[in-house]
């Protein structure tokens, strides 16, 4: 019986050591996920940022330029 209850808590140790690594690995999976997810938003706020400056500092069209006639 002794050689029963030795494997049997063997086995629950391994188990527990298995569960404390799967715990582990899911825990750095989900940081690395979120780091991921704010670089990916981050990079889309630039993308977006650059669209608006360009839009912001493109020349006027033609026909909304102020002629120099229409000043005096």
């Amino acid at each position: 019986m002794k050689n029963v209850e030795r494997m049997t808590s063997i086995k629950n140790e391994l188990l527990e050591l298995f569960m404390g690594m799967e715990v582990a690995e899911h825990t750095q999976r989900r940081r690395s996920a979120a780091q991921r997810n704010l670089r990916a938003r981050r990079g889309i706020e630039l993308h977006r940022e650059s669209q608006k400056l360009s839009r912001d500092i493109a020349p006027l069209p033609e026909d909304e330029e102020v002629k120099p006639s229409a000043l005096h």
